[in-house]
């Protein structure tokens, strides 16, 4: 899982690694002990819109959300999608680390709501950050996950950023391995070197 390798996500990857001269190839062990939670990887971020660049607005209290702001100039990526009140009337009635489960009966029948309605745990790494981001609610506030978010969750560094639409920023992210977990594997081959 990325989580044991410091990524705030129980994230899944398969990776194959062969050599030509017939190495037998040793993943890596866990690096951590101890796996980040959604809230120590992005609650330093702000539930309002901050235009790139801009300084950022709350301090970073974890040592995960120090390290992802160690080379950064600023916040980027971190503007919030608007939902309609109804939306975020419905997103309101999932709780922490819950689900679509927790709607009523009515709205289960009446909305398309299916496993993706689905709240980050604050005191747990997140689900798997995919390419959507539409269907997956903060843990705190009645909204998607910004693309900065996102990334932290991916183990992007703040000063990694993503251009394109919006929709294209999600897919960048949702579709990368996390770099954390990418180092530790590529760091891990070098010595097969």
């Amino acid at each position: 899982m990325a989580s044991d390798f410091g990524v705030p996500q129980n994230r899944r990857r398969a990776f194959f690694v062969g050599f030509k001269n017939g190495t037998r190839f040793e993943f890596p062990q866990a690096t951590v002990k101890q796996h980040i939670t959604a809230e120590q990887a992005i609650s330093d971020l702000p539930d309002y819109s901050v235009a790139d660049g801009e300084n950022y607005p709350l301090s970073g209290s974890s040592n995960y959300q120090q390290q992802m702001r160690q080379n950064s100039t600023g916040l980027f990526n971190h503007q919030i999608t608007v939902h309609n009140d109804k939306t975020k009337e419905i997103i309101a009635l999932v709780p922490d680390g819950g689900n679509y489960k927790n709607l009523p009966e009515h709205l289960r029948q009446t909305r398309n709501v299916n496993i993706a309605w689905t709240r980050l745990n604050s005191q747990k790494p997140s689900f798997t950050i995919d390419t959507g981001h539409r269907h997956h609610f903060h843990y705190e506030f009645n909204r998607v996950p910004t693309v900065r978010e996102s990334a932290r969750i991916q183990s992007f560094p703040d000063d990694f950023i993503f251009l394109g639409t919006k929709t294209s920023q999600y897919k960048q992210v949702g579709n990368a391995v996390p770099p954390m977990l990418a180092k530790t594997i590529a760091l891990k081959i070098r010595e097969y070197l």
